[in-house]
């Protein structure tokens, strides 16, 4: 039996971090080093509990701690946080990942990727998100630097959106409220779809990822749950738990007017510089956002899936929101944290993103 292959990432104290490196270490076939600020930090306890995993103490934000990182390491996995860095900060460390991970010997690299969701809806300005952006002008750059680097380092994208986590979670652009005892979402999505991911399907798609290298180099494998409707999100709720629940679409005017939690005039990335005329709103970043998924209904608008190539890479893969929120409440149960309608409830309702557990968000 070979040896397990070390994988270094970037990014694995994050909501999707954390699921993938579980599955990479549990399954024998890898270890991990993952770079960190906080060894001792609760999250970078729970990567150690699940197996081999090497601290590198710094910052993504230096070239001597991505050089430590990736050395020695067969495979990388890279998801830099646009919201600490910026747009333009997370581009260029982005691009320095790549680069010192080929300058280190790393064979496999793959990059937590976003929807180049500007360019998918034809560079019109209503579909521009910083956040989405950076992560998919360079995700496609790291596809074309591909080509020219295959002797050296092979790579590959795993695209997401956004965690279906995020409607049962605190200080989210999508965070549930009660009202009068009936759960409500209040977003701007329209007749739109969003293009939801399981935190729990990310590890499986990944390490398929780095299992089969001949099948996956120069792959964008873009995922998602299913084209996931409001309306659709509330009825799947209401049938698991027996309780009211509505979906209520807003205008962008009254999604930012009334508790969006974030100051729309703030800057999209709390080490980001309004300043800086590279740097966009709140209100401008997440326009954007919402603008992709108010034009991706049916599969068929600017965000689209392969559903058939997920259903072959990942057979057990979740498909509705219905059997999300089953396993969700099942999930909670057997953890001691009640009922799914319970764990929504204002007095106990949890973050998942890690930037907002470390309060670095800029929240009001």
């Amino acid at each position: 039996m070979s040896a397990p292959r070390l994988i270094a990432v970037i990014g694995g104290t994050g909501a999707q971090g954390i699921p993938i490196v579980r599955d990479l270490v549990k399954s024998g076939d890898y270890t991990v080093r993952a770079l960190t600020r906080t060894p001792s930090s609760a999250r970078f306890r729970k990567l150690q509990s699940f197996g081999p995993v090497e601290p590198v103490i710094g910052t993504f934000a230096s070239e001597q701690d991505l050089r430590a990182t990736f050395h020695g390491a067969w495979g990388a996995f890279v998801n830099l946080d646009g919201f600490n860095s910026g747009e333009k900060t997370e581009m260029f460390w982005t691009i320095r990942a790549y680069e010192l991970a080929i300058e280190e010997g790393v064979q496999f690299f793959v990059l937590g990727n976003l929807d180049y969701g500007y360019k998918k809806g034809g560079y019109r300005p209503e579909f521009r998100g910083g956040h989405y952006d950076g992560k998919g002008r360079i995700g496609q750059w790291i596809l074309s630097q591909n080509k020219d680097n295959q002797s050296r380092m092979k790579a590959a994208l795993f695209t997401t959106g956004p965690y279906l986590e995020m409607v049962i979670s605190q200080n989210t652009p999508m965070s549930p409220s009660v009202e009068d005892g009936v759960v409500t979402w209040r977003f701007p999505v329209g007749d739109g779809a969003m293009t939801y991911v399981a935190l729990d399907d990310c590890g499986p798609y990944v390490k398929w990822l780095f299992d089969h290298p001949e099948l996956s180099n120069g792959l964008d494998l873009e995922v998602a749950i299913d084209h996931i409707r409001g309306a659709e999100l509330a009825r799947a709720f209401e049938k698991v738990t027996g309780h009211p629940v509505r979906f209520v679409d807003v205008s962008l005017d009254e999604y930012f007017g009334k508790g969006f939690g974030l100051d729309p005039s703030g800057p999209a990335g709390y080490n980001a510089d309004l300043n800086d005329p590279a740097t966009l709103t709140i209100r401008e970043n997440f326009s954007g956002f919402w603008n992709l998924f108010r034009h991706s209904g049916g599969n068929k608008g600017v965000l689209q899936r392969n559903y058939k190539l997920m259903d072959e890479i990942h057979p057990n893969r979740i498909r509705s929101a219905e059997e999300f929120f089953r396993l969700e409440e099942q999930k909670g149960l057997r953890k001691g944290l009640g009922t799914l309608w319970e764990r929504v409830q204002p007095e106990n309702i949890k973050d998942i993103l890690k930037i907002t557990e470390d309060n670095r968000s800029g929240r009001l």
